[in-house]
């Protein structure tokens, strides 16, 4: 992103609250709550026991102690631990129109964040890049989350190395013992200095699915998916910075590139749907509330 300064950091920061703010309605506060189950069951309170009551429901010391029937009444826990784990690698910091693919997710993190402590539920952030960059720990109120943005807004300046998933997610299994709400935030572009294999890289985003409620938001540019006409250009990949000379002018070479970036965003559609995970797709060139609510619909349906 260039270095930004305190002032225009949190310029973005103040531009994001209010535009967040205004997106956070009643309706899409309602569907979260539908859509996000509670870590469990409490125990809420004891009654008198009535005809087609389940007897294993019987509180058996108030009975002996009243001499009357009592069961147990238990209700869903619904404080919820939600996590942002959000790429910060080089990658994340490009942009071809108004705003940064960072930018971004930083907007979606704070619509997300905001809705999670609107319905009084915990909030905490993994940054990471080439290694972990930054850790939260969940925490509710308002000022917990802009502070997740400014952080994610923020981290694309010390962040190094190509961006290693795995190494996340092992971090994730070691910090989060309890099972929470996971939104691993990424465009999912993999370099060729990448630490992890691929095998290795899909079996704990699968491992880490079964153990939370985990879903998988990528993170696009409209421009990552062709390359325009104008002629020899050097191009440096964010992640490693390897620089490559390409001739745009030819037709052949804009083909396979096309090519090569639709067969990659096909693989992990592919990967997605195999490991059954909740995904969205969101993109630096348009609005992505109805990409959220359109999720939230869809695991709505599945309950």
């Amino acid at each position: 992103m260039g270095a930004v300064s305190i002032k225009e950091l949190m310029e973005k920061v103040g531009r994001i609250r209010v535009l967040t703010n205004r997106l956070v309605d009643d309706e899409l506060s309602g569907n979260y709550h539908s859509t996000f189950k509670g870590q469990g069951v409490e125990f809420d309170e004891v009654r008198p026991y009535e005809v087609g009551d389940d007897v294993r429901s019987i509180d058996w010391n108030v009975t002996a102690r009243t001499g009357m029937p009592y069961i147990k009444r238990f209700s869903e826990e619904r404080e919820l631990t939600i996590l942002f784990m959000v790429d910060v690698s080089g990658s994340q910091s490009y942009g071809s129109g108004g705003r940064t693919k960072a930018e971004l997710s930083a907007e979606l993190t704070a619509l997300l964040a905001l809705t999670a402590i609107r319905n009084q539920d915990k909030v905490g952030l993994i940054l990471f890049a080439g290694s972990i960059v930054k850790y939260i720990p969940p925490r509710k109120g308002r000022d917990s989350v802009m502070r997740l943005v400014r952080e994610v807004l923020a981290a694309g300046e010390g962040a190094e190395g190509p961006t290693d998933i795995s190494g996340a997610l092992r971090f994730l299994n070691g910090v989060q013992k309890r099972k929470a709400v996971v939104f691993l935030v990424s465009d999912f572009l993999r370099s060729r200095g990448a630490p992890d294999d691929r095998e290795t890289y899909e079996r704990l985003v699968r491992a880490a699915a079964r153990r939370h409620d985990m879903i998988c938001v990528e993170v696009s540019d409209p421009a990552e998916n062709a390359l325009p006409d104008v002629g020899l250009v050097e191009l440096e990949d964010p992640e490693t910075g390897e620089m490559t000379l390409v001739d745009t002018s030819s037709a052949r070479v804009r083909r396979e590139f096309a090519a090569r970036a639709a067969a990659e965003k096909e693989e992990l559609k592919r990967f997605f749907a195999k490991s059954a995970l909740d995904t969205i797709s969101v993109s630096t060139d348009r609005p992505y509330v109805d990409d959220v609510r359109a999720l939230f619909r869809r695991r709505a349906r599945k309950r």
